[in-house]
């Protein structure tokens, strides 16, 4: 792969600089360089204001979601101009964390099966930041074994009504719509009765109950759905074919956690350059110099990846089950380079708050927030066997409950 712009992409990088240096967000550059994973916060402001209106002028000037067709709210940008202004945003590409649900997940699945009236209806503003959207898949009885969910959707003349719970939902809280999940048919097997749908969050019956994290913030939330009517026109694809309908949603879930997680290199290695050991500098000690290295090592590879990913796109190709090595790798390198950080710091790694720990608690908020990212979109163990049985072509695992009906899944609650 060749890395230099061409002549064109040149010309794009610079544009895209140019209008980027007049109209971002200056007040909070200083702060967003600051944060990480973890924390994410703006003092004095609310960051979802704050990202929406970022967005929102995004989207007037034709810098929102690049690579999506222009009808949808995008400029039909190319992959690899994507990268180039991803690269350019920089700090403030942190602002649009606040629409990766919606960007990365369901958009791409709106765009594959909505009709055609209703892509141009709600995708729009969805690129611009005016609608937040979330995705309603894990359960407390279905987490990464997605085809596992309770919730039921059973039909009402033109209608259906939805009744059972989600949780860990990202951003539900602040969300305007949903694409959701549900059991359509228990008399066939869990993958094959499945059905998928997108609602208004604000839909009488659905009820959002935030979740308390380690870190004190709640990002993730449970929702309860109670006779809830979603009309069929809401329905994305075929009944029971919501299985196939998920796959566009993990499939790009998988690739936006892998490319867009901090894996907390470049603060590690910020935070070595300034260190002061015993016997001197961090960054001179050689077992500190080794363990950079390797996470230098990791993070390329993984940028490596995510650009082959890019590639993929490029050809119009469906981001396929390679990005779990991204997201996987990327989950468990940010936890690790926490760790590492926190025992550089010896007793002052107890210190939690942004006003009397080193780097203003950054390692403290990441470590805290690490397990959760392990988790969403699929367990580390998931992801392992994705890589194994698809990417590898190993053997599968042994599933016992594959071909048996869903209601003959024997259960805790059964005799």
């Amino acid at each position: 792969m060749n890395f230099d712009d061409t002549p064109q992409e040149a010309a794009f990088r610079a544009e895209a600089k140019a209008w980027i240096s007049a109209n971002a967000p200056k007040q909070y550059e200083e702060e967003l360089r600051k944060s990480s994973l973890g924390r994410t916060v703006l003092k004095g402001a609310n960051i979802l204001e704050v990202a929406k209106a970022w967005q929102k002028k995004k989207a007037d000037a034709g810098w929102a979601c690049l690579h999506w067709p222009k009808e949808y709210g995008g400029r039909g940008s190319s992959p690899i101009e994507r990268v180039i202004w991803q690269q350019e945003e920089g700090p403030f590409g942190k602002l649009s964390g606040m629409f990766i649900i919606g960007h990365g997940m369901c958009g791409p699945t709106m765009m594959a099966f909505a009709g055609e009236e209703q892509k141009r209806k709600y995708l729009p503003p969805l690129a611009s930041g005016e609608k937040v959207w979330c995705q309603l898949f894990s359960e407390p009885a279905g987490g990464s074994d997605v085809a596992g969910l309770r919730t039921r959707a059973e039909k009402n003349g033109d209608d259906w009504i939805i009744n059972g719970q989600k949780i860990w939902t990202s951003g539900a809280h602040y969300s305007d719509y949903g694409i959701l999940l549900t059991r359509t048919d228990p008399n066939v097997a869990k993958h094959k009765g499945l059905t998928m749908f997108f609602l208004d969050m604000k839909s009488p019956g659905v009820e959002v109950r935030p979740i308390k994290q380690a870190s004190g913030q709640s990002d993730f939330n449970e929702v309860y759905f109670t006779d809830v009517k979603i009309p069929d026109s809401q329905r994305l694809g075929t009944v029971n074919d919501g299985w196939n309908v998920s796959l566009t949603t993990l499939m790009n879930e998988r690739m936006s956690i892998g490319a867009g997680v901090s894996t907390g290199f470049p603060e590690l290695f910020d935070f070595c350059n300034s260190l002061m050991l015993e016997d001197g500098p961090a960054i001179e000690d050689r077992s500190v110099r080794s363990k950079l290295a390797n996470y230098a090592v990791k993070a390329s590879g993984l940028r490596y990846t995510s650009m082959r990913a890019i590639s993929a796109l490029s050809k119009g190709e469906r981001p396929g089950p390679e990005n779990s090595i991204g997201k996987l790798v990327a989950g468990s390198m940010v936890q690790e380079v926490a760790m590492y950080a926190l025992d550089l710091q010896g007793a002052a790694g107890v210190l939690s708050g942004p006003e009397e720990a080193e780097v203003a608690g950054k390692f403290q908020a990441m470590l805290l927030r690490a397990p959760g990212t392990r988790v969403e979109g699929g367990t580390d163990e998931i992801m392992r066997n994705i890589i194994a049985e698809r990417v590898l072509g190993l053997p599968g695992d042994i599933r016992v409950d594959k071909d048996v009906p869903f209601n003959k899944i024997p259960t805790k609650g059964r005799a």
